[in-house]
Order: C-alpha cells, then structure tokens, then sequence
C-alpha cells in the first residue's frame, strides 16, 4: 500500500477545500497536527494526511488580557516562549508524549487542545477544555464553524468549544483557538515525604489537598519509578511529594504549614524552584516509562481514594509499574506484557468506575482492544448522533477513538 499523501494547507480557507474535496469523494483524512501524538489512538488507513504545520502563528495577544489566539498549527514552543516573555503560562501544564513515544517532530496548540492534553496542575487549574474560549474549525462538510458564531442544523444547544476538546480530530480540523493564560508563579517549591506506601501516600495527598495551603500538584512515586526521576536525585524508597507556588512569602509560610503535617507522616525534604521545575516536567512527561519501548502504558482515572486499591488487584494478577497524579486519582500503569484490558476496566468498575486510556502500545494491539473507554450504549449511540452531524461522509480521522468514532 502506497503512503498516503501529505497536504499542508496554509489558510483556513484552503483546509475547507480539502475537507469538502474529501466529502465528496468520501476519501477518508487523517487529520495531524504535528504528529507527536500518532501514536494515540487506534491505527488510522487514510487516503490522505491533512498536515496543519504550516496553518501557524499567534493570531492575537494581550498580556493585559490574559488570552491568546493562535492557529492550530502554531508550535507549542512558540506559544510558551511568547507566554514566557511576559511572564505567563499555560495553567493545564500540557503533557509532552515525545519521550512516552521515542519520537520527533513539534507538538502543536491544535493538537493540546484537540485531545485535551492536561498536566500535573490539572486539580488545581482545570483541564485544558476548561482554558478555551474559542475555537475556529472546518467540519467533515468543509464548512467554516466559529464558536458562538453559526450554529449547525440539530446540533443547538451543544458547547462547540468542549465538544472539540479531547474530540481527537474526528469531529472537525480546529484552525484557530483562543485560550486563557495566567501569571506564572513567582516562585514554587516541592515537599517530598520519604517511605510512605501506596495506602499511606492516598492519605497523606487527600489530608495535605484538604488544607488551605493551595496545593498545586501531588503525585506519589512508588521504589520502581522513584530513582528513575531528576537523575536519582531523590534517592532510594518512594516519594509523595507536593508542590506548592505563588508569591514568595506566601510559599514561605505555605509550605512551613504544610511540612508541619507531613512530618507527622515520614521523613521529609524540600526541593527548590529549579528542581521542583524538572520533577514535575517528568512527573507530566512521564519519564519512568520513556523511549517508546513494547510495553503497553494505561492512562487511568479514577477516584483519588482508589488508585492504589487498582495497583494491588492489579499485580496480583499482571506484571505491573505504576506511578500517581492528581492526588492519586491519575495513575500511569506500565504492563510487562500484555495490556490486560478486560482485567484493568474490570477492576476499575469494581472500585466505582473511571475511565482508562491505553495510551502506548503496539499498532496491532491498538487495533484489537478499544483504545478509548468503551462508552455504554446510549452514550455511544449519542456520539454516533454528533458524529454524523459534524462529518456525515466519515472522512475525519475515522476510527480513530472507536468504531463509530
């Protein structure tokens, strides 16, 4: 089989003419930002690649204003450099899957938004759906959408802008999007409790996020992955650690309340901005299961509370790494060998549901086993609905998330 064609489209306009042409012949696109993230997902067999890389550039910018709009094409680079200069940030601390892959290539504002890509200060900052404002996008029609502007026929009512959040391409081609930024923080550091266990950090997360401190990150780091992290700068055993930021005397007295707790739980060490910086870039980019080797990665969800209950059924059963975000309500799983995907959503059902994402894993395997949460019928029946309202010819991205999706 021949490789598909590349089309790299540098207007908005010409992104329509493509679309439609696709429509009309009913050959389906894949539809790519800059294609660090193909590997997420069930494989795609398109008759043509829709590149956006050349569909770049910060549209509108007011520091004062705290929003920025920028084509979907526009590296993310280029975004927190811009930001940087002013000494402002992306709040939802979008993850960089490059390492997780082993691969290339530039990641784009597009593609954080059009899978909903959200970090470590997700609990404390919202999702990245929750930062968009706007979006401008190409239907599977061809037809220019902007948000609050024309409404599709049977689709009122629906949030056009968190619809094509985490939507994965195959609703509509996003061609510019308006998102909020925020001030970054003056300064941040990172306490890290040493010895806890799995059980023992879900408590020590769940006390230190219930007090007025303003946690903005906390993830615990079981024996496995710990020494992977900073070099081995955090030596042996598990660590829970939590990451405060702000202003410097507030994170002065913040963290003398915070560590009065946590020394109750286990031994504890303060890390400074600069190593706080590339702890939780590692922590976000998941660093312990990097270079895009055959183990297959889950990405699951779940209630803070029963992360670590799932780690436990787990590895009684599977060969299994693990690590937590989000309080613990995000864990990151590395199988040995096979991804188990009817034992892992068995047992999230089993401890009060969730959601999980196989996130790495050979293409083969992504074509066998649902990638995405399988969705109970009249969910999956209304995604069919919107599906066919936003591109009834199928052409965007088809299969990508599931079978109607």
């Amino acid at each position: 089989m021949s490789a598909p064609q590349i089309r790299y489209p540098e207007t908005e306009d010409e992104v329509a003419h493509l679309v439609a042409e696709a429509a009309r012949t009913e050959s389906p696109v894949e539809v790519r930002g800059g294609g660090t993230r193909s590997g997420l997902g069930r494989p795609l067999q398109t008759a043509s690649t829709l590149s956006l890389a050349k569909l770049a550039g910060i549209t509108n910018y007011d520091p004062t204003e705290l929003v920025m709009a920028a084509r979907a094409g526009t590296p993310l680079e280029e975004i927190e450099a811009a930001l940087a200069e002013n000494n402002q940030m992306l709040t939802f601390e979008p993850m960089d899957h490059r390492p997780l892959y082993g691969v290339d290539g530039n990641p784009t504002i597009g593609g954080v938004f059009a899978g909903n890509i959200s970090g470590p200060r997700r609990i404390s900052a919202g999702a990245a759906r929750d930062n968009l404002l706007g979006v401008r996008f190409v239907n599977g029609s061809g037809e220019i959408v902007k948000s609050g502007g024309r409404v599709m026929k049977n689709v009122t009512g629906l949030d056009l802008v968190k619809v094509m959040a985490g939507s994965w391409g195959t609703l509509g081609v996003l061609c510019e999007v308006i998102f909020k930024v925020l001030p970054r923080p003056e300064t941040a550091v990172t306490i890290a409790v040493r010895g806890l266990n799995d059980a023992q950090a879900a408590e020590a997360m769940a006390a230190a996020m219930s007090m007025s401190v303003e946690v903005s990150g906390a993830a615990h780091l079981p024996e496995s992955v710990a020494y992977k992290m900073m070099g081995g700068a955090l030596d042996s055993g598990p660590a829970t650690v939590l990451r405060l930021e702000g202003l410097e005397p507030s994170v002065a007295v913040r963290s003398e309340r915070l560590l009065e707790e946590m020394r109750r739980r286990g031994e504890v060490a303060v890390l400074d901005a600069d190593a706080t910086s590339v702890l939780w870039r590692e922590i976000r980019d998941v660093k312990p299961f990097e270079g895009g080797g055959p183990k297959p990665v889950w990405r699951v969800s779940v209630a803070p509370s029963t992360g670590h209950q799932l780690v436990a059924a787990l590895r009684l059963k599977a060969g299994v790494d693990a690590f937590y975000d989000w309080q613990g309500g995000l864990v990151w799983l590395q199988m040995e060998a096979d991804p188990e995907a009817d034992l892992v959503r068995q047992y999230i059902k089993v401890l009060g549901g969730g959601h999980a994402t196989l996130v790495r894993a050979d293409p083969a395997l992504r074509t066998e086993v649902p990638v995405f949460e399988p969705q109970p019928a009249g969910l999956e029946a209304l995604s069919r609905r919107i599906k066919d309202q936003f591109d009834p010819r199928g052409v965007l991205n088809p299969g990508r998330m599931s079978s109607v999706m």
